[in-house]
């Protein structure tokens, strides 16, 4: 795989800017953490070299400085919203950071539950906090927000707010998922602390838009794939323009919201050039850490292309709108892109008219293509990756690696107690019977050793996987595309 970013460059220069940050604010900075605080895979599938945890190792480096807060919209805990790469709710989450941060070390002072106006689910999880004893707060909506600055930036609106008490001079606020109240959260903090006389200051850490990165820069038409569904766009930033005469590219919301923060900010510290544009409250080094540019730029391209695949099957499946693949289909023109501009694709769907049956195609690291289709015993992707570990450990496609002895009894699970409609062995039967082979068999325990090797490799379906497939492939890091085809043209699935 080749490398486009220097991640320990990222780090040092993120840290750097942090640090400097505080020292602004007389020592006290509420940083907003935007994006994912764990497993930014999308980073690191456009900035190849990126480590997806690189925001929490750098807090960890910083943990005697450090301490974050959570936030979490009560509207989003009454309806149960998901996070789609994991499977859980945002409370489900939230739990699961706050319980790996605290193991890294990392001081979780609260959480705070926004946008509260009696929701029961909210009131469930605030008593599941109190038994665990997390410190948690309750946030309501602020009366004329955000139009009336007045009333906003006073004791009866962020002054209503309870006051969340930090001790250290960085005060992390994030959350499982957009829409979390993190702004307005730590502006709510700014404002009762200047109350206390102390001058704290706020900033937003973000990977994208790379704002020294040109508007149309693949790396920031991908970002604009993957929030496709938004309908946002990247912007070149007018108030930097203004202010400094340097083209500089932001998010529209963030442009669109500026006025606004530039307005409470300056309500409350009394300072008119707090911050003079968006690009200037991001502390964003990512565009330096870039090593080579024609790397980032064809990842990003192929990023672009598993979007549009993933809005064409979201489609299918009902759960995304037309809008939103229209966007991603301008996007691929903007890049003059195909989607047989992905390798696995055109394979894959040759396979597939050659055998008659539906078909995988995965592109090992070294580049080579290998094929896999569906039978009465094994799905497509099944047969792709056995076909893949066979090559990678150089045995013989022929070579059967699981004992008929071991899949005699998962076949029998699958269609006597479980009532399957397939005995055809789905992703995780098939795993779960080759390394109880590797035990005994050093054939299948080679192939075995092979399977941490697929992390990062592409494959392309010619139909919709079946859930439990698309999980598994998704645990092993796998970047998986689908054809907007349900199998055997079933409407139940």
């Amino acid at each position: 795989m080749k490398i486009g970013f220097d991640n320990e460059l990222y780090m040092q220069k993120q840290r750097e800017q942090i640090t400097d940050r505080i020292s602004r604010f007389s020592g006290k900075l509420y940083l907003e953490f935007g994006g994912k605080l764990f497993d930014d895979y999308h980073a690191a599938r456009v900035l190849p070299g990126f480590a997806p945890d690189a925001k929490i190792r750098l807090l960890r480096s910083m943990a005697d400085q450090a301490e974050i807060v959570f936030c979490i919209s009560a509207d989003n805990i009454e309806k149960n919203k998901i996070r789609a790469d994991l499977g859980l709710s945002y409370d489900q989450d939230l739990l699961r950071q706050i319980d790996m941060v605290s193991g890294m070390g990392i001081a979780v002072n609260s959480v705070v539950i926004t946008r509260y106006t009696g929701q029961s689910s909210a009131d469930q999880f605030k008593h599941k906090l109190d038994a665990l004893g997390i410190r948690n707060y309750i946030h309501r909506p602020i009366e004329g927000y955000p139009a009336n600055v007045d009333h906003i930036v006073s004791d009866q609106g962020y002054g209503a707010n309870p006051y969340i008490e930090t001790t250290k001079p960085l005060v992390v606020v994030t959350a499982p998922g957009p829409g979390s109240g993190k702004l307005a959260t730590c502006l709510s903090q700014i404002y009762h602390e200047h109350q206390r006389g102390i001058q704290s200051g706020y900033g937003k850490y973000e990977t994208f838009p790379i704002w020294n990165l040109s508007l149309k820069h693949p790396v920031n038409l991908a970002y604009e794939a993957a929030t496709a569904d938004l309908q946002d766009v990247n912007m070149i930033d007018p108030f930097h323009l203004e202010e400094y005469g340097i083209t500089t590219v932001n998010y529209n919301r963030d442009v669109e919201a500026f006025p606004l923060v530039r307005t409470i900010l300056t309500r409350i510290t009394g300072n008119d050039k707090f911050y003079c544009s968006p690009t200037d409250m991001g502390v964003n080094m990512a565009g330096y850490a870039i090593v080579d540019d024609e790397v980032c730029r064809e990842a990003s391209c192929q990023e672009v292309i598993r979007r549009y695949f993933k809005g064409l099957t979201d489609l299918k499946m009902g759960r995304e709108e037309q809008s939103t693949v229209d966007k991603l289909s301008k996007i691929m023109q903007q890049l003059d892109l195909q989607p047989s501009d992905r390798a696995v694709v055109p394979s894959a769907l040759d396979k597939a008219q050659r055998c008659g049956a539906p078909a995988a195609a995965i592109q090992l690291p070294d580049g080579r293509i290998i094929n896999g289709k569906a039978s009465a015993l094994l799905s497509a992707c099944s047969g792709a990756v056995l076909n893949a570990i066979k090559v990678m450990a150089d045995i013989p496609k022929s070579t059967l690696l699981m004992s008929p002895a071991v899949l005699e009894p998962v076949i029998n699970l699958k269609t006597n107690l479980l009532n399957s409609h397939s005995s055809a062995l789905k992703l995780d039967d098939v795993l779960t019977a080759l390394y109880i082979c590797a035990v005994t068999d050093e054939t299948a325990a080679r192939a075995v050793a092979q399977l941490p090797k697929l992390q990062g490799c592409e494959i392309h379906s010619t139909q919709i996987l079946h859930s439990g497939d698309e999980s598994i492939l998704r645990k092993m890091r796998m970047h998986l595309t689908c054809e907007p085809e349900f199998p055997n043209r079933s409407v139940l699935y």
